[in-house]
């Protein structure tokens, strides 16, 4: 059985350093020099050719010495070529080979400034040369199977398979390994001495390394060390080993324990943080189990997973559960809690069935979780107030006639301040593609019958609303409504004066309740009391609505000559009609008071899913407009011919309605137009936002809306009850987009931007080195002419508030968070803001990280505020030896 030479897989653990004697560039070539040659026979081939095996050559030159009768010992073909020469010596059974040599014989390549083969001993010597300036060049590649080595120099025998190199270099996995002396005793022991191992690029002069004088390595199986030093900047440290013992395995990934972080607090004590154990459970699946304790009895779990399953699925689980306690028992600060928070992803590959599709993004627990945690250090959860969840299933129907799809989802919504949770276990819709009744199956849809069609939608659900203390017990399902809504929209659309777009639909609704309610008034508790009446009840309704609308096209030129050569201004506006009749038949009375005298109405399907019928009729008209303004601007490339397009406007739009039903009293006529648009500047980098509420009645004292005209009240058109705007801008130094760690800023219930600044979480945090691959021209190469990358996020929000003649602004706040290289090494942040209405200053956090080749070091500070923090992490980067860091963090007192 055949091993391969130098499979050093350490996956965790140490290797070397050492010089060696070179010994094959030392042989003496002061003999006759035969060019390369395929054959023995043949000297005058081409030396980049392969050639015959040296067995064939031998076997000639047994037959011209007849003393000669010993048998050759290699059993397969030898390849072998060099740029200087090729020297056969028959005598000692020596082909020697000088300068980019090269040699193949079984599964080993050998490429080397030099190389013997002993083909009587079956013996390989190789080694590197002096060039011109007396310089080594071409050290030795040696590679057998999937591995390679490039030592100074080699000696390897292919009957016995043992070996002796040295100063060996080899890249295992993420390791660098350089040994001064190793010795391969048999297929599956070798033994290494004056070890070096690091991660980084250049093992013969890295940053750090670990340094081990012996070592005993079985492939596959194990690692067995003696005393292991670590070495920084070639300075030996105090952090040592006197003998280790690691396990080993061809996986991509092993089980392994996971170091854990120290930390304290002033309310908890000291505490280790996320250590635990890996489970490489398979190539499709892990887990990774981690704990948190503290001296005052604090104490956490983590349970994460992740799987996949090429071209199919993949996803997460991360639950996480705590056990605080702060302060002693018997002290007033004294508190004791229990918190909880679920994740799961999952995403399904649309090629797996392009018919069906399954996802999943839950975010669930305690509402107080990211705001209580031990292991949460993120502004960004800390600030926001609701989690939610989703869980859907699609499938579609596919067959000869009209094609459905079913969709069953549950979603999950809860508000962290409030406590309340909202759920849906389950929402089912299905519905059936649009029927065109009046068309043949291939036949055209054109006019007012054809374009004729009605489809058929159902959709159930059933609701939970509870809150987080009666999460997951019993008593969150006694309130659950349970509702099934039957939708046949029957329409059509059609043109109308070749330059207006009309269409007409008639809606019937069926809803379905499990349970309704009963008002009657109690005397002996003197108040109206609702009772739950289960069973089948009904309801059906239907409605009437059209519309009409049409394009307008504006263009106002001014030249080809000018810098702006046209404005072009498109409006789109539509009128619209609603009709529902009154539904009176669904309504009863009850007694208001005991005297029996003052009844109310009421519908038993009051509080339903899909809500109640309508007591009274609805009839109104709804007017809406929006428009776009572009231009046509000389594009500053001297060589376009063609007019460069600016969008100075996306959109504007304005909506109202008018009840024709409206009795002046308790109903006026018109609503209040909403004025909404956007536009953006900058070559889009700037987004700008603003609405408005406008009103055009008058209000009373009381601020109640009276029916006049406030133009007839002595003021303008209209009153601006509300109005908002939003800013947000983000520029960089490069044209390069911005990458975001969405994925990881989502998971920890943060915002996608750093305007909350970046999560501390230690190693698993992203370095900011990462957010550009490519530095480019923004590499400081020069220290008076050189650029200073940066990016920027800005964020401005105003809105006022006048719905009771009040004239106030209601918020108006500033964030901006921005991101530098100080050096190609050092980068810095700060995230910030100011609140002009509260007067004070947001969040703030400053950050600096220091690239240290092999490692990371990175610090963030929030130095006031209800979330004053602080974070030093220093650590390996490479995942395998992620486990050797340094990671101290404040304490949020909450």
């Amino acid at each position: 059985m055949r091993t391969n030479l130098f499979h050093i897989v350490f996956l965790g653990f140490f290797l070397t350093i050492g010089l060696g004697e070179v010994y094959a560039q030392d042989i003496n070539k002061k003999t006759t020099v035969i060019p390369p040659t395929n054959t023995v026979k043949n000297t005058k081939t081409n030396p980049d050719k392969s050639l015959e095996s040296a067995t064939d050559s031998k076997s000639r030159l047994v037959k011209k010495d007849s003393t000669t009768t010993k048998q050759a010992f290699l059993d397969g073909k030898v390849k072998y070529k060099a740029k200087d020469y090729t020297k056969i010596d028959q005598k000692k059974k020596h082909i020697i080979l000088y300068d980019n040599a090269e040699l193949y014989y079984q599964d080993v390549e050998l490429k080397s400034g030099i190389i013997l083969l002993d083909y009587e001993k079956d013996e390989v010597y190789a080694g590197r040369i002096k060039d011109s300036a007396g310089n080594y060049t071409q050290f030795p590649n040696f590679k057998q199977g999937g591995n390679v080595v490039e030592p100074d120099s080699i000696r390897f025998n292919f009957k016995t398979k043992k070996a002796i190199i040295w100063n060996s270099r080899s890249d295992q996995g993420e390791f660098k390994i350089k040994a001064a002396f190793t010795k391969k005793e048999n297929d599956s022991v070798y033994f290494l001495r004056g070890a070096r191992f690091t991660t980084s690029k250049d093992v013969d002069n890295p940053e750090y390394y670990f340094q081990t004088n012996k070592v005993k390595f079985v492939p596959g199986k194990k690692v067995v060390t003696g005393v292991t030093n670590m070495v920084i900047a070639n300075v030996p440290t105090p952090i040592a080993l006197p003998f280790a013992f690691f396990p080993m395995s061809k996986e991509t990934s092993i089980s392994g324990i996971l170091l854990p972080s120290y930390n304290d607090s002033n309310t908890r004590g000291f505490s280790l943080q996320n250590g635990g154990y890996y489970f490489a459970l398979s190539d499709q699946y892990d887990l990774t189990i981690l704990g948190d304790y503290y001296t005052n009895g604090s104490y956490g779990m983590r349970f994460e997973s992740n799987y996949a399953k090429r071209y199919n699925y993949r996803g997460n689980v991360n639950v996480r559960f705590e056990n605080l306690i702060s302060s002693e028992r018997g002290y007033p600060d004294y508190s004791k809690q229990k918190i909880y928070n679920i994740q799961w992803s999952h995403s399904r590959d649309s090629k797996a069935n392009p018919n069906s599709s399954f996802s999943a993004s839950v975010n669930l627990g305690s509402s107080k979780y990211f705001k209580q945690s031990i292991n949460q250090v993120n502004i960004g959860s800390n600030l926001n107030n609701t989690m939610s969840s989703s869980v859907s299933y699609t499938r579609n129907f596919v067959g000869s006639g009209p094609q459905s799809r079913l969709s069953v989802t549950a979603t999950h919504s809860q508000n962290t301040q409030t406590e309340q949770i909202d759920m849906t276990l389950p929402t089912l819709q299905y519905s059936i593609d649009r029927i065109y009744p009046f068309v043949k199956k291939d036949g055209t849809k054109k006019g007012f019958f054809k374009n004729i069609n009605l489809q058929y939608d159902l959709s159930a659900k059933n609701s939970i609303t509870t809150t987080d203390s009666l999460f997951f017990k019993p008593q969150m399902f006694e309130n659950a409504k349970v509702g099934f809504q039957h939708s046949i929209p029957l329409s059509t659309n059609f043109k109308l004066f070749k330059y207006f777009s009309a269409s007409s639909s008639l809606n019937y609704r069926e809803v379905w309740y499990t349970k309704t309610i009963n008002k009657n008034y109690d005397a002996t508790q003197g108040k109206v009391i609702d009772t739950e009446v289960k069973g089948f009840d009904a309801f059906r309704t239907y409605s009437f609505s059209s519309s009409l609308g049409t394009t307008i096209y504006g263009t106002f030129n001014r030249g080809a000559n000018k810098k702006i050569q046209a404005i072009r201004h498109v409006m789109r506006p539509s009128i619209s009609y609603g009709y529902t009749p009154s539904f009176e038949k669904y309504y009863d009375t009850y007694a208001a008071d005991g005297s029996g005298t003052m009844l109310k109405e009421y519908s038993r399907f009051e509080g339903g899913i899909f809500g109640s019928p309508s007591s009274s009729n609805s009839n109104s008209l709804g007017f809406d407009l929006s428009n776009t303004i572009e231009a046509k601007v000389t594009d500053r490339d001297s060589t376009k011919t063609e007019a460069k397009k600016v969008m100075l406007l996306n959109n504007l739009n304005l909506s109202t309605s008018y009840d024709l039903n409206a009795d002046g009293v308790k109903t006026l006529a018109w609503s209040p137009v909403r004025v909404s648009g956007g536009t953006q500047f900058f070559n889009d980098k700037m987004n700008v936002n603003f609405g408005a509420t406008l009103d055009p009645y008058a209000i009373d004292n009381s601020g109640q809306r009276i029916n006049v005209f406030n133009i007839d009240n002595g003021g303008s058109l209209f009153r601006m009850t509300s109005a908002n705007m939003t800013l947000n801008y983000s520029l960089s130094s490069s044209d390069k987009a911005k990458k975001i760690d969405t994925d990881q800023t989502k998971r920890n219930g943060g915002r996608e931007d750093d305007l909350f600044g970046k999560p501390n979480l230690g190693n698993d945090q992203k370095s900011l080195f990462d957010d550009t691959e490519e530095k480019g021209e923004d590499t400081i190469s020069e220290f008076f002419h050189s650029k200073l990358p940066w990016d920027m996020t800005f964020a401005y929000s105003l809105t006022y508030g006048n719905n009771n003649r009040e004239k106030k602004i209601i918020g108006n706040s500033i964030m901006i968070s921005i991101n530098a290289d100080l050096t190609p090494k050092w980068k810095t942040g700060i995230s910030t803001g100011y609140d002009f209405v509260q007067k004070g200053v947001t969040f703030t956090q400053i950050r600096f990280e220091r690239d240290l080749l092999s490692w990371r070091m990175d610090f963030n500070w929030s130095p006031f505020g209800t979330y004053a923090n602080w974070g030093f992490f220093i650590g390996i980067k490479s995942g395998v030896l992620s486990d050797i860091k340094w990671d101290k963090r404040s304490t949020i007192i909450r």
